[in-house]
C-alpha cells in the first residue's frame, strides 16, 4: 500500500475523521497483544516497529544475523512472507523461489541467512529447528501474539519518527503506542534525525536502551554509481529515504520514481522506466529488495543496478551485550522451568 501523506503532517481533519476507526483497530490490536504465546523452546528475538511501512527492520535483520553468528548461534530468520503465494513453511531457495513465492525480504534476505516462511509461526519454529536454528529472528510479527517472545527490537527511522501519533487508519501505528512500548527491550533508531527522541526518552525511563545506527552503502554498489546521472525507482514503504541515503552517498540523482511498498511492477512500467533513462543517458538504480522482485521477470533490463547498504551500530559492543544478555535470560528462564 502507498502510505497516505496525511499520515506524516500535523493532526489533520482526515485523521480526526478516522479516529473512531482507530480506537476501534488499536483496541482489538492491543487486546490480541495480551495473549500468551506459545514457547518455541529456543531463544526467540523480534525485529519489529510500531507503525506500518518501512523503518529498515530488513537491514537490522541482517545485522542481527552477523553478530548472532559471531556470538557462536545458529540463527534462522521466521518471516510471514508478505506478498508470496506459498503459506509453508517452507525454507527459502533463492535458486528456486521467486519473490511472487516467498515474498521480496524473504527472498533478498535468503542470500545471506537460512529464512523460513510461514504463515503460522509455530509451523515456521518447527521447520527452523528441524535445520538446526539455536535461535529464531523473527522479522516482524511485534504486533502477533502467536509466539512467545525473549526480546523485541523495535525500528525507527529517526527522520520520519512515528507520524501523527495516531493508530491506523488514522494514522501509521498498529496500536496504541503505550502498548507497544511495554513490549519494548531495545530501540533502534536508524540516521542522524530527533523524530523519534521522544520515545527514545520514554523508553529510557524504563531502562531500555536505545541503539543508534546508520546505513552505510556497500562499496562496490557505491563505485558502480560515482559520476554517474541515475534514475532511481523503489516500490519500499518510504522510496525517500532511499533517495535521500542515495544522494548523502554523493550519487547524483537526477530523476526519482516511487512506487507504493512490495509493488510488483509490471512490464510497461520497466520498459518506460528503461527507455526514459536511455533517452536521457541516466543509469537505473534501485533497492535490492526491488531487485529481488524484478528478477526472473520479463523484459526487465539486466543493467539495472541495485544500491547494497549495510547497517552499522555506533556502539557495537553496546548490541553485542545487549544481544548475549537476552540470550542468557531466555535459556536460563527455560531452563529454570524444568
Amino acid at each position: 500500500m502507498r502510505e497516505p501523506a496525511f499520515w506524516y503532517r500535523p493532526r489533520s481533519f482526515t485523521s480526526y475523521a478516522l479516529q473512531p476507526l482507530g480506537l476501534l483497530y488499536g483496541a482489538i490490536t492491543e487486546r490480541r497483544m495480551l495473549r500468551a504465546g506459545a514457547d518455541a523452546g529456543i531463544p526467540v528475538i523480534c525485529v519489529g516497529n510500531y507503525h506500518l511501512g518501512g523503518a529498515g527492520k530488513t537491514p537490522t535483520v541482517l545485522a542481527l544475523t552477523k553478530l548472532l553468528r559471531e556470538l557462536g548461534e545458529t540463527p534462522v530468520v521466521l518471516s510471514r512472507g508478505y506478498g508470496g503465494r506459498l503459506k509453508g513453511p517452507v525454507m527459502v531457495d533463492p535458486a528456486r523461489h521467486s519473490a511472487a513465492d516467498v515474498g521480496d525480504e524473504p527472498l533478498m534476505m535468503a542470500r545471506d541467512v537460512p529464512v523460513a516462511v510461514a504463515r503460522d509461526r509455530l509451523d515456521g519454529v518447527a521447520l527452523a529447528k528441524a535445520r538446526g536454528a539455536t535461535m529464531i529472528l523473527m522479522d516482524d510479527g511485534f504486533q502477533n501474539p502467536r509466539l512467545l517472545k525473549d526480546a523485541s527490537l523495535i525500528v525507527i527511522d529517526s527522520e520520519r519518527g512515528l507520524g501523527n501519533g495516531a493508530v491506523f487508519p488514522a494514522g501509521p501505528l498498529r496500536a496504541p503506542l503505550p502498548a507497544q512500548l511495554a513490549r519494548t527491550d531495545a530501540l533502534v533508531l536508524i540516521g542522524d534525525g530527533r523524530a523519534a527522541n521522544d520515545v527514545a526518552t520514554e523508553l529510557a525511563k524504563r531502562d531500555k536502551p536505545e541503539l543508534r545506527a546508520r546505513l552505510k552503502p556497500d562499496a562496490a554498489s557505491l563505485a558502480q554509481l560515482l559520476g554517474k546521472r541515475v534514475l532511481a525507482f523503489a516500490g519500499i514503504g518510504d522510496p525517500e529515504r532511499f533517495f535521500r541515503t542515495l544522494s548523502a552517498a554523493g550519487i547524483d540523482v537526477a530523476r526519482t520514481r516511487g512506487f507504493a511498498d512490495h509493488h510488483m511492477f509490471s512490464r510497461e512500467e520497466i520498459a518506460a522506466l528503461a527507455a526514459e533513462a536511455r533517452r536521457d543517458q541516466l543509469t537505473l538504480v534501485t533497492t535490492e529488495k526491488d531487485l529481488a522482485r524484478l528478477r526472473g521477470s520479463e523484459g526487465v533490463p539486466d543493467d539495472i543496478v541495485p544500491f547494497v547498504v549495510h547497517l552499522e551500530f555506533d556502539e557495537p559492543a553496546k548490541l553485542k551485550q545487549l544481544i548475549s544478555d537476552q540470550l542468557y535470560k531466555a535459556r536460563e528462564r527455560r531452563f529454570s522451568r524444568r
